[in-house]
């Protein structure tokens, strides 16, 4: 084949090899590959601590873990929690891991495990039959915060300094809600951790905020943005920070996959403005930063990643996913329905 190629004339060997580039770039295009995981739950909460690590939480009381990349997974079944959704799950090694069930009332707990899934405490129970926990975040596994839709017009949060026991957080330092505005309990990044005080909750329904803390949900701010609202299912579905400035928004319909429509922005100043951007195929409920450049973004009809800070995206499968997450490029899940667990290659 060299020899070949050495006498084509040079435009033609040009063309040759960008054409054979381009087969190779096929070859090599992102994909999901699907883990073997002996339940049918469906999943929400993910947490990727290293490329041999992860954990994942979701129906029926159900949390899985891996501990050598994916190639075999434990099964636990959390005691006493066999009715409860587990939507969001902060895990920090093999052992140690917080899960947080969503809820009306007494369906909002929050678990603690720190022996790999043994034995759990159960750190918080609601007793609010106004609230409805939606998701929690960590900044170290002492040190976290969980948050419930709007009651009496102000989110409502609670937070651990000690990783034992938690408290409220003082309402009113929180800008109020307005009337139909939630937080969605999609993919459990609807709140987010960043740095070593930074916090962000989004919000859908009437608006589409953000909501902004420097001081680990003592006080916060927010802003508006440009993001699809006016629904019960539109919005702001996940949010990821890459560093302190830079990050990104997903949404749009649920009840719409398939519509364009505003579902996707970025900021670079932290949160103080958004901007718009296109190439998302659908709503997406989860997104996650992969490496410097590249972002990926899940939902119900597929995924999308870009290798470009957002500049284009190109959209792979069309498996129903929840939720995303990545340490590096070489360890990177999604969770969806149905006992759904993948992996990128």
């Amino acid at each position: 084949m060299t020899g070949q190629l050495a006498i084509l004339n040079p435009m033609v060997r040009r063309s040759f090899l960008v054409l054979l580039l381009l087969l190779l770039a096929g070859v090599c295009e992102a994909q999901w590959v699907k883990r073997n995981v002996a339940t049918d739950a469906s999943f929400r909460g993910l947490a990727v601590v290293n490329r041999s690590v992860v954990w994942a939480s979701g129906t029926r009381g159900t949390v899985i873990r891996t501990t050598d990349g994916g190639k075999s997974w434990d099964l636990i079944n959390v005691p006493g929690a066999e009715r409860l959704d587990f939507r969001d799950i902060e895990a920090f090694d093999v052992n140690t891991a917080y899960i947080l069930s969503i809820g009306n009332g007494d369906s909002s707990r929050i678990y603690k495990t720190t022996d790999g899934g043994k034995t759990w405490k159960q750190q918080f129970q609601n007793r609010d039959p106004k609230k409805f926990f939606d998701a929690l975040a960590c900044w170290d596994r002492n040190n976290c915060i969980a948050m419930s839709d709007p009651v009496d017009g102000h989110y409502r949060l609670i937070k651990t300094i000690d990783g034992e026991t938690w408290e409220p957080i003082v309402s009113n330092k929180m800008p109020a809600a307005k009337d139909g505005e939630a937080a969605f309990a999609a993919s459990g990044t609807c709140l987010i951790t960043y740095g070593k005080n930074g916090a962000m909750l989004v919000s859908g329904g009437a608006d589409a905020r953000v909501f902004m803390s420097n001081d680990r949900g003592s006080t916060w701010e927010w802003v508006t943005t440009p993001m699809v609202k006016g629904s019960a299912g539109s919005g702001i579905f996940s949010v990821a920070m890459r560093g302190p400035k830079v990050g990104v928004i997903v949404g749009g319909n649920y009840e719409k996959p398939d519509e364009l429509t505003d579902n996707l922005a970025f900021t670079t100043d932290g949160g103080t403005t958004w901007r718009l951007a296109k190439g998302l195929t659908g709503y997406r409920s989860g997104v996650a930063y992969v490496g410097p450049k590249t972002i990926i973004a899940v939902g119900s009809n597929g995924t999308d990643i870009s290798r470009n800070n957002g500049k284009t995206w190109q959209k792979f499968g069309s498996e129903n996913l929840n939720a995303v997450a990545a340490k590096s490029k070489f360890a990177v899940w999604a969770v969806g329905e149905k006992g759904g667990v993948y992996t990128m290659k």
